[in-house]
C-alpha cells in the first residue's frame, strides 16, 4: 500500500501538476475556459506536491466516496449471489444480478463535471452502452426468442383447457395496477409495476422501458419516473422465490382431498399440431395485442425453429448461446442500474411491496380458477388446484412448485407436465397483457 501511494504520488507530481498549472495558465490568459481546466487543487497554497498527491488519491478513491446507501445496495447485491449459491433460487439470473449490484455501486469521484465514463449512468462508458439494450427493450425479445426455442407447448396443445389458468394468474398484473394507482403513481407508471405479477422478467423490463423510462412525457407536462430498476429487480427477486412464496398461499387454498386429485395423463401430440401451433399462436395473439408483437413475434418464432426440425442450428443457437449471453448482459447491467443515489428511494419501497403482492395475487388467481371449473367438471376429468400457481410465467419454476407440492400430498401424484400447460399459457398471457397496457397507454 505505501509503494501504491508513493507510486501515485510520484506520477502526480510528473505529470498531473504540470499538466494543472498548464491549464490553468491557459485559462488565465483566456485560451481555455474555466470550466475545462481540472478542478482539484491543494487548499493551501504551501502544501507539499507529495502531500497533495496522496490526497488527490485518496479523493479518488472508493472509501473516500462512499455512503451508506453504497453499503447497503452491497449488502442486497450479495445476499442474491447468496441465495443463488447456497439455495440454487434462479442462479442463472442472481448471481449476475447480484454482482451487477456490486459493480454498480462502487463509489467514485464524480464532482467538477468530470465524467470517469465507469459507471452505466456516464455517457460513453461501457457499462451505458450495454445498458441500451434494456433502456431500448432489445434484451426482452432476444429472451423470448430462447424461451420459444426452448419450449414444448405439448401440454397446453393436448389440454387447451389449462389455457384458462394461464389467463387467470395474470390476476395479479390487473389487481398490482390498481393498487399502484391507488399509492400515486401515473398510469403508465402503474402499468409497468403491474407487469410484476406476471412473473416474467423480460416483459417487466420490455413494457417499463416503453412506459416508465424517465424520458416520456404526459400530457400535463409530468415527465414519467424511470423506474425500469426497481421494476425488473422486483420481478427477477420475485420470479426467484416463487418455491418460498406461493407454497404457503396453495396449501392455504386448497383441502387434502383436491391436492390428491389424479389428473388423466396428457394424450400424445402429432408433429403437425406442433409446428401449426406456434404460427397459428403468432397469428391469433398478435392480432389480439399487435403491441405486443416483438415478444410473441419471437416467442413463437423461436418454436417454430424448434418444431420445424430443418433449422436444429438455429433452434441449438438461440436456446443455448444466444439466449445465455443476453441473460449475462440483462443481469449485469439491470444490477449495475441500482446505483445508491438513483435505487434507493420511497418509489422503490413501494414497488417491492406491490410486486410481492403482485405474486400472491396471481397465485390466488390461478389456483382459485382452478377449483371454480372443478365445479362444472365431471368427477374423472377435473384438475387439481396445485397446478394453478403454474399460470405465473416464471418457467419452470412455478411448475416445479406445483410437482413438489403434489408430491408432498401424495408421493406418486406427479403434477409436472400437467403444470407446464398452464406454465406457458402463462407466457403468453402476460406478454399479451403487456401489449394491451401497452397500446392503451403508450
Amino acid at each position: 500500500m505505501l509503494a501504491l501511494l508513493v507510486i501515485t504520488s510520484l506520477a502526480w507530481m510528473a505529470f498531473v501538476k504540470p499538466e494543472q498549472d498548464r491549464q490553468q495558465a491557459l485559462a488565465d490568459s483566456g485560451t481555455v475556459s474555466t470550466a475545462q481546466v481540472v478542478n482539484y487543487q491543494p487548499q493551501d497554497s504551501q502544501e507539499s506536491a507529495f502531500t497533495g498527491g496522496i490526497k488527490q488519491f485518496w479523493d479518488y478513491t472508493g472509501f473516500r466516496n462512499a455512503t451508506s446507501g453504497h453499503l447497503i445496495m452491497m449488502l442486497v447485491g450479495l445476499f442474491f449471489i447468496f441465495l443463488a449459491i447456497r439455495y440454487e433460487y434462479e442462479p442463472l439470473l442472481l448471481v449476475p444480478i447480484g454482482t451487477g449490484i456490486l459493480i454498480g455501486n462502487i463509489p467514485f469521484f464524480t464532482d467538477g463535471g468530470m465524467n470517469l465514463q465507469v459507471g452505466i449512468y456516464q455517457q460513453g462508458s461501457v457499462l451505458n452502452y450495454l445498458y441500451f439494450g434494456v433502456m431500448k427493450g432489445v434484451y426482452p425479445p432476444l429472451i423470448f426468442l430462447g424461451i420459444g426455442a426452448m419450449t414444448d407447448f405439448s401440454s397446453l396443445i393436448s389440454n387447451p383447457r389449462l389455457l384458462m389458468l394461464g389467463a387467470a394468474a395474470q390476476l395479479g398484473i390487473f389487481t398490482t395496477f390498481i393498487g399502484a394507482l391507488l399509492l400515486g403513481f401515473n398510469r403508465p407508471e402503474s402499468a409497468a409495476i403491474g407487469i410484476i405479477g406476471g412473473a416474467d422478467g423480460p416483459t417487466a423490463i420490455f413494457l417499463s422501458s416503453r412506459l416508465a423510462n424517465g424520458i416520456n412525457v404526459l400530457s400535463d407536462g409530468t415527465t414519467v419516473k424511470n423506474l425500469i430498476g426497481p421494476i425488473a429487480i422486483a420481478a427477477y427477486s420475485y420470479m426467484a422465490l416463487v418455491p418460498v412464496i406461493q407454497p404457503p398461499i396453495m396449501r392455504l387454498l386448497t383441502t387434502k382431498k383436491e391436492r390428491l386429485i389424479r389428473m388423466k395423463p396428457p394424450r400424445a401430440v402429432t408433429k403437425t399440431e406442433k409446428i401449426l401451433f406456434p404460427i397459428f399462436g403468432l397469428l391469433l395473439t398478435c392480432f389480439i395485442s399487435p403491441s405486443a408483437l416483438p415478444l410473441l413475434g419471437m416467442l413463437f418464432f423461436g418454436n417454430i425453429l424448434k418444431e420445424s426440425g430443418v433449422t436444429k442450428r438455429l433452434a441449438e443457437t438461440a436456446r443455448t448461446s444466444l439466449i445465455d449471453i443476453v441473460t449475462i448482459l440483462i443481469g449485469l447491467t439491470v444490477g449495475a442500474s441500482t446505483q445508491a443515489d438513483v435505487f434507493l428511494t420511497k418509489e422503490s419501497v413501494m414497488i417491492f411491496g406491490l410486486g410481492a403482492a403482485a405474486f400472491a395475487m396471481a397465485t390466488f388467481g390461478g389456483v382459485l380458477f382452478a377449483k371454480l371449473m372443478n365445479i362444472f367438471l365431471p368427477d374423472d376429468n377435473k384438475i387439481n388446484p396445485l397446478i394453478g400457481n403454474a399460470g405465473v410465467s416464471a418457467v419452470p419454476d412455478s411448475a416445479r412448485v406445483s410437482e413438489m407440492e403434489g408430491l408432498r400430498a401424495d408421493k406418486t401424484n406427479h403434477l409436472l407436465m400437467h403444470a407446464m400447460g398452464p406454465n406457458v399459457a402463462g407466457v403468453i398471457g402476460s406478454a399479451i397483457a403487456a401489449g394491451i397496457l401497452l397500446s392503451y397507454l403508450g
